[in-house]
């Protein structure tokens, strides 16, 4: 090996690992979103990709039984510092994934323990829990978005597409 090609050696290696390192962000084609909102005395994230319609309606459009990946890209995270309740399911603190399911005309929350996967990477045996979702109108939302809002005392998490939200009650975990 000559004097030359042993210097280019460790900048040939850096590249590469650069490279593959960056490798996930060019796959990804939405921006990523995050909320964070105290819930009694947790705080609770939510890091998520936020696709556009560009003139689509998604939700019309998923079949009964179609498991959704609330967002894009990577799957959608929710970490809690403390035990919450979401609907009637107690999480202690730690990361989640979270994903939709359809059923008939109505939404499920669904609660999976495997985190740092592909968002369409579903495994229904890490479920859980499964938390039904209330649907309501909403003002046109072009971009996917996750919010947490008191409502009279109650936080909820809102997952806000087109003309659609979908939520839950969340509370602190006793």
């Amino acid at each position: 090996m000559t004097t030359r090609s042993r210097r280019f050696l460790p900048i040939a290696l850096a590249l590469a690992v650069l490279a593959l390192a960056l490798a996930p962000a060019a796959f990804a084609q939405s921006p990523r979103g995050a909320v964070e909102a105290m819930v009694g005395s947790a705080t609770v994230g939510v890091d998520y990709g936020r696709p556009s319609l560009k003139g689509r309606d998604m939700l019309a459009q998923a079949e009964d039984g179609m498991v959704w990946r609330l967002g894009a890209d990577q799957a959608t995270t929710l970490t809690t510092s403390g035990a919450i309740k979401i609907g009637d399911a107690m999480l202690d603190a730690g990361s989640y994934t979270l994903f939709a399911r359809k059923s008939g005309d109505d939404w499920v929350l669904l609660v999976n323990s495997q985190t740092g996967q592909w968002g369409t990477e579903h495994d229904a045996s890490m479920d859980l829990a499964e938390v039904p979702l209330s649907t309501m109108s909403a003002s046109p939302t072009e971009q996917f978005t996750i919010t947490i809002a008191d409502h009279g005392g109650t936080q909820m998490i809102h997952f806000t597409w087109g003309e659609t939200m979908l939520m839950a009650a969340v509370a602190e975990g006793s």
